[in-house]
């Protein structure tokens, strides 16, 4: 198997493109983990927002994504990898996008600002 089909298919993580395929046929609900800040700059146009700092210190996911699938996104595919293992852990069905928001952006997907503008990934 080359090497590049092994890093996406590797377990807990998803490419880009399956990514946004389960987030626009409503499989999967987005969570992007990045602070406030980033978000605000750019973000996937309904996607949901509780950064990692927050789920560290104890938030929870709301109630009304129990039955949902969580793909986690931030900026380049840490923080979405270290709070998707935090959340399978509290027993959450959650993966991460393997190269974040800026491979999100670098395949030309949807970003927006907090203002509904063309939002920029910092």
């Amino acid at each position: 198997m080359p090497f590049f089909r092994r890093f996406i298919s590797r377990p807990g993580r998803l490419g880009v493109a399956e990514a946004h395929r389960r987030f626009r046929d409503g499989t999967a609900v987005l969570l992007d983990v990045r602070e406030a800040d980033e978000w605000q700059a750019g973000h996937i146009p309904g996607a949901r927002h509780l950064p990692l700092s927050r789920l560290t210190s104890g938030a929870k996911v709301p109630g009304v994504y129990a039955d949902s699938r969580l793909v986690l996104i931030c900026r380049s595919g840490q923080r979405s990898q270290r709070a998707a293992r935090l959340l399978r852990e509290q027993g959450w069905d959650a993966v991460d996008v393997t190269g974040g928001m800026k491979a999100w952006a670098g395949q030309g997907l949807p970003v927006q600002s907090a203002a509904g503008a063309a939002g920029t990934v910092i």
